[in-house]
């Protein structure tokens, strides 16, 4: 006689096995340490309040122990190697009691941690931190009225913008006076041509430390005069001379300059501040061209200087002489022909 089959009782072995593989996995803990995990203080909305961890935005964990079950492990595992998962932690002062009043505060980063929900919904708990605890700094901003300034890539202040409105209110540390009280609004090169046409809308920044910024809370209009008015007068002091000999006479002769001094005297130019600062560091300010004709002449011969101008901004308009340009009396002497060195035969 066939005997009947006990579904419920099947169902019931593999429903606790299942059980006890499930117990068995959350009752063995596992451990993975994790190196170089980043706490970034968050952009929160408080603008009374600058937090820095000793003046910088974020610290370095060395390392993070997590604990957790195996399987759960084992899964962090597989997405920290794989990019899926990146652990960085923010610290909201206004979340975070330990560090949301004025002054110098040790953050237990463990605790810290623990309390993260990123943590939580990995399913797992952190059990050790290297370093145990970091120096967190509150200070409290004050309002005050700044003067909004102007410059361009380089960090050089373009005099000639009109910005409106020219100052604006915004939260700064309370010792701030005098020229400290201004913010930067930054124009590429591409912002300043279009500011030549219409007004170019930014927003201004401070700076509370180095690569701390923070923005104001209001953009301000710039506007530029023509590309002539930018220009300014500059004297370029330290000239340097170089020879262009072309092939057929290189090597062959020396170039001697009759009135050096004046070829060498300084070079005054029109040009915005970013074309001066170029034109000084070309590796040559001025060249003197040498021609195939010029070569034999025993007569001091007569040439006009070029202007070693860097050509980005020549075809800009934004740098040309403003002298006339020197005249260079040379004369070109033969050098004796190298000696051939002779072969030593068979």
């Amino acid at each position: 006689m066939v005997k009947k089959v006990n579904y419920g009782k099947i169902l019931a072995v593999v429903f606790i096995t299942v059980l006890i593989w499930v117990w068995a996995d959350l009752a063995v803990d596992e451990t993975l340490s994790v190196s170089k995990v980043n706490i970034t203080v968050a952009k929160f909305t408080n603008p009374n309040l600058w937090v820095s961890f000793g003046g910088e935005s974020s610290a370095s964990i060395d390392k993070i122990v997590l604990k957790g079950p195996a399987s759960k492990i084992t899964d962090v595992k597989r997405k920290l190697n794989d990019g899926s998962l990146v652990l960085e932690f923010f610290l909201d002062p206004e979340q975070t009691e330990a560090v949301s009043s004025p002054g110098e505060h040790t953050l237990n980063v463990t605790t810290f941690l623990r309390q993260s929900d990123q943590i939580k919904k990995l399913g797992l708990t952190v059990e050790s931190c290297k370093p145990e605890t970091l120096s967190v700094n509150v200070v409290r901003l004050a309002k005050k009225l700044l003067t909004i300034k102007c410059i361009d890539e380089t960090q050089n202040v373009i005099k000639v913008a009109t910005i409106e409105p020219k100052q604006l209110d915004a939260f700064v540390p309370e010792d701030w006076s005098g020229e400290k009280l201004a913010a930067n609004v930054q124009l590429n090169r591409r912002e300043i041509d279009q500011a030549r046409l219409s007004a170019v809308e930014k927003t201004p920044f401070i700076e509370l430390a180095p690569r701390q910024i923070r923005e104001l809370q209001r953009p301000v209009k710039i506007t530029m005069p023509p590309g002539e008015d930018l220009l300014a007068d500059y004297t370029i002091t330290t000239a340097r001379l170089r020879f262009s000999l072309s092939p057929n006479i290189q090597g062959k002769y020396k170039v001697v300059v009759d009135n050096l001094d004046e070829v060498m005297r300084t070079i005054t130019i029109r040009a915005t501040a970013d074309a001066k600062q170029a034109y000084e560091k070309m590796p040559c300010q001025v060249i003197l061209e040498i021609d195939d004709e010029d070569a034999g002449s025993t007569e001091p011969l007569r040439k006009e200087l070029i202007y070693n101008f860097p050509h980005e901004y020549l075809r800009r308009d934004e740098i040309r002489l403003n002298q006339q340009p020197v005249i260079a009396r040379f004369k070109l002497i033969p050098l004796p022909p190298a000696e051939t060195p002779t072969g030593t035969g068979k």
